[in-house]
């Protein structure tokens, strides 16, 4: 599985409540402008400029208000290293709960083009990716893909009726204490390993504000996402020795973790419908 990103730092992301500017980006990713492939790429390196793919968005109404790039040592691949945009409708600025486009690529062959669906939380900011099980397009570069990339934004932009459904569905099912102990476990498991794991299921779970008090799959699922994402639990490291979580801060890291959270949502959600269904 190709790896979508390594870190990144403030002066490579930037983050508004409303369309980001031509200026904007260009002055914080610079990468997303890139006019042809980096010169370490082969003869069958197909170039996907990104530039191109966002004004196609751009015409059907997405818009990035997120955007971040790779730190790189050799200065020849700042203008051509991964970087990643989050794109939603400029008239849902201030939505709670806003679906939007993820987009992933390079220039330099450090990244395939991907493009996932995914939701905004405007409540805690919480980028959400939609994972594994409908909506992602990657495509390598290579061949004559520029057509299949269009055509692969209008197929994530054609999932947001299916998230919209799965979201309601989860949004209606009440999670008991143990299936919400189970979930929380799974989440730590994948997130610290299975040796050691820093912070407890009743941490984990803990809400950051009153509107996600709720037991229900879907905010129990928001409150995993977020503390796991964002970091800062008190909790103590292998040796015993007091330390606080670390927040996710990599691209890498935030789709993969995501991606997975959603997954297990998905199928607890699956489980209990299925005991629901068979004891009522």
């Amino acid at each position: 599985m190709t790896r979508l990103a390594s870190r990144f730092g403030a002066a490579n992301s930037i983050r508004r409540d409303r369309p980001l500017t031509t200026e904007e980006l260009f002055r914080t990713v610079p990468s997303v402008f890139s006019e042809e492939k980096h010169d370490s790429r082969s003869e069958r390196y197909t170039y996907i400029p990104t530039i191109t793919l966002l004004d196609s968005l751009q015409k059907e109404g997405f818009y990035p208000f997120f955007a971040c790039q790779t730190r790189v040592r050799d200065v020849s691949r700042r203008e051509h290293t991964k970087h990643m945009l989050r794109l939603r409708r400029h008239d849902q600025i201030t939505g709670i709960q806003v679906p939007e486009i993820i987009l992933l690529n390079s220039h330099d062959g450090s990244s395939s083009y991907q493009m996932l669906p995914g939701l905004f939380r405007a409540v805690c900011s919480n980028g959400l990716v939609c994972g594994d099980t409908f909506g992602e397009v990657r495509v390598p570069h290579k061949g004559d893909v520029v057509g299949k990339v269009i055509e692969g934004a209008y197929e994530v932009l054609e999932t947001f009726d299916t998230v919209a459904e799965k979201r309601e569905q989860m949004q209606s099912l009440m999670l008991p204490p143990p299936a919400q102990q189970a979930l929380a476990q799974a989440a730590l498991t994948y997130r610290f390993g299975e040796e050691h794991q820093p912070i407890t299921e009743e941490q984990v779970l803990q809400p950051r504000r009153w509107e996600d008090k709720k037991d229900d799959l879907w905010t129990v699922y928001q409150r995993l996402q977020e503390n796991l994402i964002k970091g800062g639990l008190s909790g103590r490291n292998a040796k015993g020795k007091r330390a606080r979580t670390r927040s996710v801060n990599g691209i890498d890291g935030d789709i993969k973790l995501n991606k997975a959270l959603w997954v297990m949502t998905e199928k607890m959600y699956e489980n209990l419908r299925c005991w629901y269904c068979t004891y009522s």
